[in-house]
């Protein structure tokens, strides 16, 4: 995906188009990282659970919205014959995403796609397994896209889809102690940009799947927590530093200035930076869909 909009891509709010694009997807993108490498262990575990439901093997894998390749790098792993086309709309995250490969190794195993994912993939028919992790919401009609994605997935492979409830949560309530919930009427605030700009986002993705001619098999939500406080996991302040930068960006002129003061206090290389401290309590919460087209369809 790559996923993108005022919540950006995996939640991180804003991404940029046009002449700017190609810095902001390569902040983006250490941030996809980032998320990858601290939740590595729930990512492991998604596809472990697809590789549990997956019938037939796999071996044609799609990456719906690739980004920086950390879905792609990851099913790599999980399905040693199987070769992934990496689908993404920015030229800069698949070459990112290629020179990964080739560092890796894997290059001979994946195939860039520079598309649209809300279209139809050209030359992309019968694939195992499609992947979309945080792309669906940002679509304009993601339940067009599903109807579209089913003729793209073999009838008994699979459709996994993850999504997410927003921008990922950092701060304890008391992280600026004289403007207690900082972080609550950000998000707030960029919930509302949300809605206006990624409407899709918490949409009913059982029945948009369901409407689109799949059998939903497996759905799951978590809340993923990883308190940074004892000791803090190398990343998890660079992490949270990106991020509330993006959020910083995006809520200018949404909150009021004493809001935007404090905010610029965590991000000011100051004492009180996000970077130094140790209290963050990283909190995402995620969706897992994984739904097969039926083997027996004559759709």
């Amino acid at each position: 995906m790559t996923h993108h909009g005022p919540a950006g891509h995996h939640g991180a709010p804003g991404h940029a188009h046009a002449h700017d694009a190609a810095p902001q997807d390569d902040e983006l993108a250490q941030i996809l990282d980032l998320d990858a490498e601290l939740f590595a262990d729930h990512l492991a575990a998604t596809t472990r659970r697809i590789a549990d439901l997956a019938t037939g093997g796999v071996r044609h894998v799609v990456d719906l919205g690739a980004g920086s390749g950390t879905g792609t790098f990851a099913l790599l792993e999980r399905f040693p014959e199987a070769r992934v086309t990496a689908v993404d709309s920015s030229a800069t995250m698949l070459d990112r995403l290629t020179r990964t490969a080739v560092a890796r190794g894997l290059a001979a195993r994946v195939q860039p796609l520079r598309a649209d994912a809300g279209q139809p993939l050209p030359g992309i028919d019968a694939a195992d397994l499609v992947w979309a992790s945080a792309s669906l919401h940002h679509l304009d009609d993601p339940a067009a896209a599903l109807k579209g994605l089913f003729t793209t997935v073999r009838p008994g492979g699979l459709l996994a889809v993850a999504e997410l409830d927003g921008m990922p949560r950092f701060l304890p309530d008391d992280a600026v102690p004289d403007r207690p919930g900082l972080e609550a009427r950000c998000r707030a605030a960029l919930t509302a940009l949300q809605t206006e700009h990624v409407p899709h986002m918490g949409s009913d993705w059982r029945g948009t799947l369901e409407a689109a001619g799949f059998a939903v098999e497996y759905a799951h939500t978590e809340e993923l927590r990883l308190d940074a406080r004892t000791p803090s996991p190398a990343g998890a302040g660079q992490y949270a530093y990106l991020a509330l930068r993006r959020i910083r960006e995006a809520v200018d002129g949404l909150v009021d200035a004493t809001d935007l003061a404090a905010l610029d206090t965590l991000l000011d290389g100051g004492a009180q930076d996000v970077r130094h401290r140790g209290d963050l309590d990283v909190r995402s919460t995620r969706e897992l869909f994984l739904a097969r087209r039926p083997a027996d369809t004559g759709r």
